[in-house]
Order: structure tokens, then sequence, then C-alpha cells
């Protein structure tokens, strides 16, 4: 098997930074972009151009971009524990999973995730023996 065929099935082999964010902007806006991301790049005179300069400078920015881009707006099933440590575009998605329609999201939705990761981190923070707790 070639290598670059693993990767083939995995939407973003191919598509580049400008089109995914492009994608994203179109059907989302950058408003429910930055309330599921938390993202200054969407919020303060948002942008693609500005946007894809950040996002090229920052790994981490990028990769919580396009993991929204694989999991919310392609609808892929969450990747596997192995899968889930490696960067979006090295994912290898399966050939039985295809691409779904974009997910239906909105502020409601987006505070509700807010608070609930807000949780899991005061909750992570509290627990013995935790070496980030102070």
């Amino acid at each position: 098997m070639n290598s670059d065929n693993i990767y083939e099935n995995n939407p973003l082999h191919g598509v580049g930074l400008e089109q995914v964010l492009t994608e994203l902007v179109d059907h989302y806006g950058f408003e429910i972009l930055y309330a599921y991301l938390n993202l200054n790049c969407f919020k303060t005179k948002p942008s693609i151009q500005s946007s894809i300069k950040f996002l090229k400078k920052t790994d981490w920015a990028k990769d919580k971009v396009e993991g929204f881009y694989l999991y919310q707006f392609k609808s892929l099933p969450r990747a596997d524990d192995s899968q889930f440590q490696l960067p979006p575009r090295d994912r290898i998605i399966p050939a039985h999973q295809k691409p779904g329609a974009p997910a239906e999201l909105s502020f409601e939705d987006a505070e509700r995730l807010r608070q609930k990761r807000a949780k899991k981190t005061r909750e992570r923070s509290a627990t013995p023996n935790n070496p980030w707790a102070r």
C-alpha cells in the first residue's frame, strides 16, 4: 500500500488552510467559530487572511481549527485515542467513514460546551496528586 493512499480518505488531504477556513466561515461565520474555538483571530477584526496568518504561525490553533473542520463541519466520528494524538492532517480516516452534513451549531450549545470544559478543568485541578494543582 502506498503511504499516500492511507491519507486519501482524510477530508483535509489536498485541501489548503485557506479553503478550510473559507468553508467554515461561509457556513458558520466568524461569531460561531469564536464561540466554539475561542480564538481571538475570529473575534477581533476577523478576516480570512488575518486568521490564516495567525493559524500558520500557531500550530495548536491550526490543529484546533482542522479538528473542528473534521468533526463538526464534516461530521466524522471522533478519532480513537491513538489517532487523536496526531495532528488532524496526519490522522488516518478508515475507508468506511464518509463525511456527512455539517453539524448544526448554536451559541447556546457553545456556551454549554464552554461551561462543561470549565467544570472539567476545575475538577482536574482539584484532584489530589495533580502536578498542575497549586
